[in-house]
């Protein structure tokens, strides 16, 4: 039996992590300018978890907020300023992803936990398109402690702390690390790195690890 997302961002999210890993990783811009010497900065060893825990930056987390369906994202560090779709599952079961013509364009995965709320919500996004850099270009070059804050559809805003920036090969992505249950609000921003060639497009992804510090 195929496992699927579960709304406590429990076991099913493992089912998303290689579709992820290839559906948002063509890298069309370096391909057609043929050099690849425009790729994405990628995360220093110094943004990785530091520990063999998972929040081992410090600080508390905040109280969880209700459900409620994100509308924008923003992370002030690399300009990031974009509005959310809905992601859902294709027909074989993985995570949909933006459509690749609208570069500012993010989508969380709406049958999981809605950012704010107790668990591990989802948020990905393109690198780049045919036409150049996409939303999340610079993700790999965020720091442990910038800030993202997520527009709620109640009127709230969300605010998160980066704990760890982290870039993992396809082959080797640590889908219980990413997608698995937590017992605090937390939030995950996924898009492409890892290096690219011509051949396969980007080799894996970059992935933001965050917590909820607040509200307002």
């Amino acid at each position: 039996m195929r496992r699927r997302f579960r709304r406590d961002g429990g076991p099913g999210n493992t089912a998303i992590a290689a579709v992820t890993a290839l559906a948002l990783c063509a890298g069309m811009w370096l391909l057609h300018d043929g050099t690849g010497t425009h790729a994405p900065p990628q995360p220093s060893a110094a943004q990785a978890h530091s520990g063999s825990g998972r929040h081992d930056t410090g600080g508390s987390a905040a109280p969880a907020l209700p459900p409620s369906p994100p509308d924008r994202v923003r992370i002030p560090a690399i300009d990031v300023d974009a509005p959310l779709t809905g992601l859902g599952l294709t027909g074989t079961g993985s995570l949909d992803v933006p459509p690749a013509g609208r570069k500012n364009l993010a989508g969380w995965y709406e049958a999981g936990t809605t950012p704010g709320e107790t668990g591990t919500a989802i948020v990905a996004g393109h690198v780049d398109n045919a036409d150049g850099p996409a939303v999340f270009y610079s993700l790999g070059a965020l720091d442990k402690g910038s800030t993202i804050e997520v527009d709620r559809r109640d009127g709230t805003v969300a605010v998160f702390a980066v704990d760890a920036v982290e870039v993992y090969d396809a082959r080797d992505f640590p889908d219980a690390k990413v997608y698995g249950a937590a017992g605090r609000p937390e939030l995950r921003v996924i898009t492409c790195g890892g290096g690219y060639s011509r051949t396969t497009g980007y080799r894996g992804n970059v992935v933001v690890y965050a917590h909820l510090t607040g509200s307002r």
